[in-house]
Order: structure tokens, then C-alpha cells, then sequence
């Protein structure tokens, strides 16, 4: 087993710390040197190690356990409303897999649905969602989820008007581009400093209220289009307390003015766009002969319109950049804001120009408009699917309620899959599922619910079968971010509590259980694992003319940060395609902008314009 090096951390999605030890003891985590805005989540960690709530022993549902006994069928109605009973590793481990087993011979796997939202790790190894799909694949597949709650409507939505994800995950004009050009600082949701503490894999520094305070010094008009004024905590920005949900019509009226004044960039629609003629006639009311002003926008915004009018000539005066957090596609019709911006953006004319533009999700999470990675990480691989159905993540609750009904998704109509076993970790949909009592209904209906789990929490608490899992303190691990610059070694600050098993060792169990422990471990343990995805790093840092230490320096050194991406720090979205549409053209079937979409009209779904 690996050795805890004397000057050990800890990679967490809040940042990274060195543990505060009092008489020997894990008493605190203290941020690392070059982070000057840290987080101070990781020291509930501590407290939540030996927590009342901590899951120290595998168990089974009390009814659950008797009807599995007795060979009887098992009801979920008692599901979050009756005890659990402890068993040894052993039985708990054989009645899973006899459940497992149970499902995919009887109903196949297509029956079996395997989640895992992934935030219980910032490793590249512990990561649930990998190992549980890894577990699944291995003994023969699984109904998957696909997308997520934060922007999947976003992700629906911007490939078909600008052609992949640019702007959305990866790609953004750079924080320091906006400091250095941008004027006029739109931004719809703000940059909330209580989102900017995370981001999924890690984060060395916190880069948020840094670039908020260096955009105010160089005197940026940043405009917080939320109904929340701490969603922008600078003193000097403008609060416009629009309405929930109305965000699209503001900026439908900002259209307006633009088409009205004249203020719009027809050079650049005509060169880079398609569709703007229908977009036109829309927001002037051609069609319905409800012209989209900022008189009419007024009562569904709140925003009186002279303030609307004003805000419009300053975009078009100045060098503009429009943002949208990722939370606005939370929402009946969530995708229109994502598309209406860079609508708007367009019209402006400013796409791809210095600080200008657009882009979604600064400040949603910490690593937006930092700069990608300089190099892709490796990670945990997962196997092959020989289920090819799926649900999007949100419609668990349809998928349960309703198995064999249709339903659209992307233009495709699809029929919901007959669940009869979830297996859930490294996850809890009662966080952040949309309609609770809805899915405790749905919850009940498939016939087993296995949890990997470190407390009882609501997942646990209404599942069948829990595992207790270790946390992110007490296991060794590697952590890098797709968003940030370093690779660390995640180092064990704590024994595990309980009979706590990491979820590798769990799978690992069921995987023997089930003839699959072959293809799951393929003969690794931990740490040899972890040597392997160390390697591919290094090897892809090598390819990219970077150096990184030998694992055996590296585990002992910790942290290894990789130099920035220049070309990261001075990028702006869509410059190049802003460049040379015609060679640089976007994967849209017009290689163009597209403010109107031939293939969602084609959908033929009345709720888009």
C-alpha cells in the first residue's frame, strides 16, 4: 500500500489542503499556499468523518432483507420509512449480486439503471460515476443517464446554433481578455462568489473574485441581470432585479432596440449567421403582430423600458460581452435564454472580437474563462455498453412512473425502459431533482435499490441495500481538472470509519460474485491503477513537450503544476470562424451562426420559435 508522504494533501472540488493535525489527529484543513481565496468547505469534512449520520456497516432494509430470506418477491412502498438491519460484507455483497443477477437474467440488463451524478470524488480513480459504470459494463451493461442537471438544456440547444459545446464547457474568451477589452459586461445571473468555490476535479486557486475585482478596477460596466443582487457582490456593479424566468424577453427587447435604432451589425449577420430575416420579423411582430419592445417587455421583466433602451445603446457603443449562468436553463423553455443570447451577441456584431461576445457559465463553477488544461487527463476506463438505451438524467422520475411511454428528446422519439433495479453512488437525486414528492412516488416502483453511500442521507435512507463507503480523505487517489493547470497526488489523511470500503473494493466484490472480477480489475489493485493513469499523464504531457516526475517523486512531491496555456489566456471565442467564415466554418449544416434552425423546426415541437 502506498505511504503517506510527511507533507501530505488532499484534492477536494473546492481545493486543495494539507491537513491540521492536533496531538496526531486530522483536526482541520489548511488551503495551500498559492490559493489567496479558499474555500472553506473541506473542514466540514472533518467534522462529517465521524458524523452521527456516517454509515458504518452495510445493511439491508428490514422488509427487504425478510421477503429476500423467504424467496419472496420485495416491495419498495416502505422505501425511507422503515429501519435497516447490519450485515457482514459477505451477506450484504451476496444479496446484491443476487439481485443483480436476478434482474439482468430475468428482465435483462436494459432493467438495470446505473447513476451517479459524481461529485462524491475529485479523483481521476475514485470517481463513482466511472467505477459504477465500469461495475456495470463488466457484468454485462446497463440503462445509462446522459447530460446533467447544470446546462443540459444548454447542451441540447448551443450545438445546433453554433455547431459543439464552445462556450458552454470549454472554449470561453478568457477572464483576462475580458479585464483587458471588454467594456460593457452583461451579465445575465451574474458570477455568484458561493458557485465559484467549486469546480469538478479541483482547484489551485480561486480565480473568481479576482477577475471580478480586476474587471471593476479597470472600470468595466458589469450589469447583474438577476433576481438575486448578491449574485454579483460588487459595490460597484448595477443591479437590475429582472423577474424569474423573463430573461429571454429582456433580451428579446434588446433585439428590438437594436433593429429599431438601426444598432445592429447587418455586415456580420449576413456573413456569419443564418436566419436573422425570420429572427427580424419575429421580434418585430410580424408573425403574431406582437412587436417585442421594450414597452412590452416591461411588465413581464420589471425593467422599466427607458432603462431597456439605455442598456442597448451602451452594448452597441462599446465593446460588449453578454454572459449566462449555467442555472438559467433550470427552467420551463431553459434552452431560449441560451439561444437568444447568442442571438443578441450577433446582432451586436462583436462574436469573436476581443472581450466580446459571448459565454455561458462564468462564475457557475470556479474554472470558467481561466484557461483549459494544457493537456487531457486520463481516466478510469469504463468498458463497453452493450445496452445502447438511455435517459437523460432529469426524467428518472418519467422513466420510473412511466416505463414504455414515448417521449421526444432532440428531435428523436424515444420510448421510456422498464427499470426494474437502480443502482445509485457517488450521487443523491434528492439534492437535485427538481419535484421531491414526485420522486419519492417513482421511488417506490423499481423492485431493488442498491446505494454505495458514506451517510444516510436521502438516497440511503430509501434504498434497499447500502454500502458504506470511505470519502475522499480515506483513500489515495490522483486529482486533475479539465479547468485548471496541475496534477496531484490525493494523499489518505484517515483510516477508514466503520467497515467503510472504498467503491473499487465494493464493485470488486460484487464483480467476483457475479464471474466478472476479471474484467473489472483486469488484475490491478489501487495502487497499481493508479500507476497506470499516472503514466498515460505523463505520457501525454510528454507528447505536448511537458515533463512531469516519475510517479514514485510524484506521489512524494504532491502537487505538479503545468505551465498555462498562453494561447488559452488570449483566446476569444469563435475568433478564428469570426476570422474566415468560409474556411473556419462552424459544424452547423450552414457552417454558420444559426438564429434560425432548419433542424429543430424540422422537430416540428411548438414551444420553439
Amino acid at each position: 500500500m502506498l505511504a503517506t508522504p510527511e507533507n501530505p494533501i488532499t484534492v477536494t472540488h473546492w481545493g486543495i489542503y494539507r491537513p491540521r493535525m492536533v496531538d496526531g489527529a486530522l483536526a482541520g484543513m489548511l488551503p495551500i499556499d498559492m490559493d489567496d481565496d479558499p474555500s472553506p468547505i473541506a473542514d466540514g469534512m472533518v467534522d462529517a468523518l465521524t458524523a452521527e449520520a456516517r454509515i458504518l456497516r452495510p445493511a439491508v432494509r428490514k422488509s427487504f432483507l425478510e421477503a429476500v430470506r423467504r424467496r419472496q418477491a420485495p416491495s419498495g412502498a416502505m422505501r425511507g420509512r422503515e429501519a435497516f438491519v447490519e450485515l457482514s460484507w459477505d451477506e450484504a455483497l451476496d444479496i446484491a449480486a443476487g439481485e443483480l443477477d436476478r434482474v439482468r437474467r430475468v428482465h435483462g440488463n436494459r432493467a438495470i439503471f446505473g447513476s451517479s451524478y459524481g461529485w462524491s470524488s475529485a479523483g481521476r480513480f475514485h470517481h463513482a460515476q466511472s467505477q459504477i459504470h465500469r461495475f456495470l459494463n463488466s457484468i454485462g451493461g446497463y440503462t445509462r443517464s446522459v447530460q446533467n442537471y447544470s446546462f443540459a438544456a444548454g447542451m441540447t440547444i448551443v450545438p445546433h446554433v453554433v455547431g459543439d459545446m464552445g462556450g458552454v464547457v470549454s472554449g470561453h474568451t478568457s477572464w483576462d481578455r475580458i479585464v483587458e477589452k471588454t467594456r460593457t459586461l452583461l451579465m445575465f445571473g451574474g458570477a455568484p462568489l458561493k458557485n465559484a468555490q467549486v469546480s469538478a476535479g479541483g482547484v489551485s486557486r480561486h480565480i473568481v473574485r479576482d477577475a471580478l475585482d480586476r474587471a471593476a478596477a479597470a472600470g468595466i460596466e458589469m450589469i447583474n441581470v438577476s433576481p438575486i443582487r448578491d449574485d454579483l457582490r460588487l459595490a460597484s456593479a448595477r443591479h437590475l432585479a429582472i423577474r424569474p424566468g423573463s430573461d429571454t424577453a429582456f433580451m428579446l427587447a434588446l433585439a428590438h432596440c437594436l433593429i429599431s435604432e438601426g444598432l445592429h451589425d447587418a455586415a456580420f449577420l449576413s456573413t456569419h449567421t443564418t436566419g436573422f430575416e425570420r429572427l427580424r420579423a419575429y421580434v418585430l411582430g410580424e408573425g403574431d403582430g406582437i412587436a417585442k419592445s421594450a414597452q412590452w417587455a416591461e411588465p413581464l421583466t420589471g425593467i422599466e423600458a427607458g432603462t431597456i433602451w439605455e442598456i442597448a445603446h451602451k452594448l452597441a457603443a462599446t465593446r460588449s460581452m453578454i454572459t449566462v449562468a449555467w442555472s438559467l436553463q433550470r427552467a420551463d423553455h431553459g434552452e431560449q435564454p441560451y439561444w437568444m443570447a447568442i442571438a443578441l451577441a450577433a446582432m451586436l456584431g462583436q462574436i469573436g472580437l476581443p472581450g466580446g461576445g459571448f459565454g455561458f457559465g462564468y462564475g457557475s463553477v470556479n474554472g470558467i474563462g481561466g484557461g483549459d488544461a494544457p493537456i487531457g487527463w486520463p481516466s478510469l476506463p469504463q468498458l463497453r455498453n452493450p445496452v445502447d438505451d438511455f435517459i437523460p438524467v432529469a426524467r428518472i422520475v418519467d422513466a420510473l412512473l412511466g416505463p414504455g411511454t414515448a417521449y421526444d428528446f432532440n428531435g428523436k422519439r424515444r420510448v421510456y425502459p422498464d427499470i426494474r433495479l437502480v443502482y445509485w453512488a457517488g450521487g443523491n437525486p434528492f439534492h437535485h431533482h427538481q419535484d421531491l414528492n414526485r420522486l419519492r412516488r417513482a421511488w417506490t416502483r423499481p423492485e431493488t435499490v442498491i446505494v454505495n453511500e458514506s451517510w444516510w442521507n436521502p438516497i440511503a435512507r430509501h434504498a434497499d441495500i447500502v454500502f458504506p463507503a470511505t470519502t475522499a480523505l480515506e483513500r489515495n487517489d490522483i486529482a486533475a481538472s479539465a479547468r485548471d493547470r496541475f496534477i496531484a497526488a490525493s494523499h489518505r489523511l484517515a483510516e477508514p470509519v466503520g467497515a467503510a470500503r472504498d467503491d473499487y473494493d465494493i464493485f470488486g466484490g460484487l464483480a467476483s460474485r457475479l464471474g466478472a472480477r476479471d474484467a473489472f480489475t483486469e488484475g490491478r489493485d489501487t495502487e497499481a491503477w493508479l500507476r497506470r493513469l499516472y503514466d498515460e499523464a505523463r505520457s501525454g504531457a510528454s507528447a505536448a513537450g511537458l515533463d512531469l516526475p516519475d510517479f514514485d517523486a510524484f506521489w512524494k512531491q504532491g502537487l505538479v503544476l503545468l505551465p498555462s496555456r498562453q494561447d488559452a489566456m488570449t483566446h476569444d471565442l469563435l475568433d478564428r470562424f469570426r476570422a474566415d467564415p468560409v474556411a473556419n466554418r462552424l459544424k452547423t449544416p450552414s457552417g454558420r451562426i444559426e438564429l434560425f434552425s432548419e433542424t429543430i423546426d424540422s422537430f416540428g415541437y411548438d414551444d420553439c420559435p
